[in-house]
């Protein structure tokens, strides 16, 4: 985006903050307020204004005055005087007098003049519901009037009925006015854009209805898999997106996403569906059947899991719908799944490289019934062996027929890279061990062996337990603390996820957070931008629950701490 569209990110980033605001305060609000949840519409009315082959559309179904209740430290002030710092405009004397309940974002077309040879420009339009037309087009005067007295030549046109304001951006003033702007106010919504083309554009596309996303058949499937009472709702032409990010799309299994959040009086769901290129896609398959309660493995992890992962079948993950959904995701945003793993979760590269290991044969193979895995903490810091930076795990895995050859495999791959595999007692319990065995010699006269443990595991009654040590092996097998299943919080956040899923991904934010900024650097920006969620956020739980042929839906459950 160059710079004549930055006075535009202005208003965009402002509308994202108050979107981000508002899932943080959600759960105060709900838990505080006397009445019911209040019920929103569930689809947004500004899609008329935007292009069926727009790349996103972004919407919150609220009036920001609705979230006035949720300030803390003055949160929402700040964003709208931030939003407004360059515009001379007051929120409270120009807009609040107007604005209803819906705040939309689109990106319209990936370059405004369709000529990539000078350079391209996307189109961005924001549309604002109003309750009082007549107010708005005057609000719509006074900006255009205090832009055109502090140098921008103010153009007036009337097009397809509409009275379309706009200022030229070769006759700004860079150091008063650095951008371009156009708007106007059609029927019951203000609308503003980085360009005039993208105004006559979205009348066009109300008046020409074949033109706009509501006919389009990916947009018409995507909306009738919406969670009903959404108070937010995002809609992704996934194909265009990757075009627009400059990528063409080796596999493209999905066409579509819609993604929704809903509100609960425990937080918020945010619920996602992705819709496949067919009505009826065959070749799209969950990970596995789905399960109608938490696996039995969860009972062996302990309840200080920092983060934990639990399902059934990992055999066919490779050709399985989120398989599918993370290699076109990598390539869209990333170009290819490699440089996504580099970027994201560079410590299971090493993980493989360090072990020689290749999950999918290795280890993926022969797990087909129930697992879960967890990194541990203590005092709110992930544990670690002396010496090692990867938190300690556990993985349990339910017993089967193909878990001895599993173990055999593990065995290979151990006495491969020098180790040695074992048995010894712990607890009464025989555990067997891979251990590298090392000499000291530092004191001569006393030669002496050292053992350093790379991996544990035993069997307890159906299942195969893992873990990266002794100690954590010994904590399992104690019982000294409750296990996460038996957690009332893990009871809590699972609840609001429908009872048939394939699993979960759980994390507590407090415990992991330092140790997932350190594994994923890019997380530390997606906290700046959503700092009132996460200042406030206590665990976030992510689970599949596709049912229907041809979509992949989920959703994350964001826990948020009572004040």
């Amino acid at each position: 985006m160059n710079s004549q569209s930055s006075f535009f990110r202005f208003l965009v980033a402002g509308a994202i903050a108050l979107l981000l605001f508002s899932i943080a305060g959600f759960y105060w609000f709900f838990a505080k307020s006397p009445v019911g949840l209040v019920t929103y519409g569930s689809q947004p009315g500004a899609a008329i204004f935007v292009s069926k082959l727009s790349p996103v559309m972004v919407s919150l179904l609220i009036n920001p005055d609705g979230l006035q209740g949720l300030e803390q430290k003055g949160e929402i002030s700040q964003i709208k005087t931030n939003l407004l710092a360059k515009t001379s405009i007051n929120y409270q004397e120009d807009i609040k007098p107007w604005l209803g309940n819906e705040i939309t974002l689109a990106v319209t077309s990936q370059d405004i003049d369709r000529d990539p040879e000078n350079g391209l420009q996307t189109g961005y339009l924001m549309a604002l519901a109003t309750e009082n037309p007549a107010q708005s087009r005057e609000f719509i005067e006074l900006l255009f009037s205090k832009r055109s007295l502090a140098g921008a030549n103010l153009a007036v046109e009337q097009y397809k009925g509409v009275k379309l304001l706009y200022d030229t951006p070769e006759t700004l003033a860079p150091a008063k006015i650095p951008t371009a702007l156009a708007g106007a106010v059609v029927d019951n919504f203000v609308l503003f854009a980085n360009d005039a083309k993208v105004v006559r554009e979205a009348i066009n596309n109300v008046q020409a209805p074949d033109l706009n996303l509501t006919s389009s058949p990916q947009y018409e499937k995507a909306t009738q898999e919406l969670a009903k009472d959404a108070v937010a709702v995002a809609f992704l032409n996934l194909s265009e997106v990757a075009k627009w990010q400059g990528f063409e799309l080796a596999e493209s299994t999905y066409n579509s996403q819609i993604l929704s959040l809903v509100l609960n009086p425990q937080g918020l769901l945010a619920e996602s569906t992705f819709l496949t290129s067919t009505l009826t896609s065959t070749d799209v398959t969950p990970v596995s059947a789905s399960l109608s309660q938490p696996v039995g493995a969860l009972k062996y992890i302990p309840a200080s899991a920092g983060l934990a992962i639990s399902g059934a079948n990992l055999s066919n993950l490779a050709d399985s719908d989120l398989a599918k959904l993370w290699r076109q995701g990598t390539a869209t945003i990333y170009g290819s799944s490699a440089e996504a793993i580099s970027r994201w979760i560079q410590p299971l590269v090493d993980v493989q490289n360090d072990w020689g290991l290749n999950f999918r044969e290795d280890i993926f193979s022969w797990v087909v019934g129930e697992y879960a895995i967890a990194t541990l903490t203590e005092n709110n810091t992930p544990v670690t062996n002396q010496g090692n930076t990867t938190p300690n795990w556990v993985f349990v895995v339910e017993k089967t027929p193909q878990l001895v050859a599993g173990i055999a495999r593990l065995d290979k791959i151990a006495s491969s890279k020098g180790l040695n595999v074992s048995s010894l007692t712990l607890n009464q319990q025989t555990v067997s061990a891979w251990t590298e065995l090392t000499a000291n010699t530092e004191d001569k006269s006393a030669l002496s062996v050292a053992a350093k443990i790379q991996g544990v595991h035993t069997t307890q009654g159906n299942y195969e337990i893992f873990t990266s040590d002794l100690k954590t092996m010994d904590e399992v097998l104690s019982s000294k603390e409750k296990s996460l299943i038996d957690n009332p919080n893990f009871q809590d956040v699972i609840a609001p996820i429908p009872q048939l899923n394939q699993g979960y991904i759980y994390v507590d934010w407090k415990k992991s957070q330092k140790f997932l900024e350190r594994q994923l650097p890019l997380l530390k920006l997606v906290e700046v931008l959503g700092k009132p969620l996460f200042d406030n956020l206590r665990s976030l739980t992510v689970s599949s629950y596709s049912r229907e042929p041809g979509t992949l839906k989920g959703g994350v459950f964001f826990q948020f701490h009572r004040s």
